[in-house]
């Protein structure tokens, strides 16, 4: 009975000792936690990541796969208790800042992380520079912790292929030259429309993979060595030819806004000239309404101001 005692007793101590040595834990604040019991996470209900708003960039045939449980998920703050077939999981939901061209798996690929190399649609090697900031999402941390294997390496292999598929298939809009242009000179071009193409097609990243990818930022495209020169000469071909397109459009507009300027010159004239006339016709009007023989007294009236006015007069005379 004693030995009983003692060993219940021991237990007892051994389980004190360990909750309160080892059950209590803190979040700190850019970090957010999930905690398991026997490995299984804690549910929020029945609801799935495709409750969530960040749910509606999935695609139909998509939605079924990426169908991940929500969990309760810890915020900063503690101490927090923990038994001892409970586990934690912290992960940091800070913002990371990562070149777009560095391999997690193989830091010495790409140049050592410093150039990421695609193929434009017209065959050439191109090299690409810039930058890519995530963070782990706070709605699906599930899918960043259990669901992928290695959830940023995933994203980035995911990114890069997007990009590269989107390099291979670029086409400037509204070329001046009818389409005659080079691929890395309409990317250069479009440096926007290739961001804002990669933010609109990661925006489903926080529902596949946990992961939202903030902002893309693609700074820089070089042609190989071998084809610089040649695009330069281009690019100093089609700059003269804008040029003369410039200055020959400058020039019809301007004949345009000259001839325009002469005919309304010429119409306020023809205007101007016949206005007197309508007030005097409006006038005659109203005179020879106002009764018979009132019109031939302005007449009378008229001829003698013309008689006055002139130096000579010649009158015909019928024989």
């Amino acid at each position: 009975m004693e030995v009983f005692l003692g060993f219940l007793l021991g237990f007892i101590a051994w389980f004190l000792f360990r909750v309160v040595l080892f059950g209590l834990y803190t979040v700190d604040q850019n970090e957010r936690a999930i905690k398991t019991s026997f490995g299984r996470a804690e549910r929020v209900g029945n609801a799935t990541t495709l409750d969530d708003p960040i749910a509606t960039h999935l695609r139909a045939e998509e939605k079924e796969r990426y169908s991940y449980p929500q969990v309760r998920v810890i915020g900063a703050g503690g101490p927090y208790l923990k038994l001892p077939w409970e586990r934690v999981y912290k992960v940091s939901v800070a913002t990371s800042t990562v070149n777009m061209a560095f391999d997690f798996e193989d830091p010495a690929a790409n140049s050592g992380g410093a150039i990421l190399e695609a193929v434009t649609k017209d065959q050439l090697n191109t090299g690409l520079t810039g930058q890519i900031r995530y963070r782990v999402s706070e709605s699906n941390l599930y899918a960043f912790l259990f669901g992928i294997k290695a959830p940023i390496v995933h994203v980035m292999g995911f990114f890069v292929s997007v990009l590269r598929q989107r390099i291979a298939s670029f086409e400037a809009k509204g070329d001046t030259l009818g389409g005659a242009g080079v691929s890395i000179n309409d990317l250069r071009k479009n440096l926007r429309d290739l961001n804002e193409y990669m933010d609109t097609e990661c925006r489903a990243t926080p529902a596949r993979y946990g992961v939202v990818l903030d902002a893309s930022l693609i700074t820089g495209i070089d042609p190989p060595p071998e084809v610089e020169s040649a695009l330069a000469a281009i690019n100093t071909a089609h700059n003269q030819v804008s040029s003369d397109i410039s200055l020959a459009q400058a020039g019809a507009d301007q004949k345009i806004v000259q001839s325009r300027r002469a005919v309304e010159i010429e119409t306020l004239r023809a205007q101007a000239e016949v206005e007197p006339l309508k007030r005097l016709a409006a006038e005659l009007s109203e005179l020879r309404k106002r009764g018979p023989g009132t019109l031939e007294s302005y007449l009378r009236t008229v001829k003698l101001r013309l008689y006055d006015k002139a130096k000579d007069v010649y009158l015909e005379v019928r024989q």
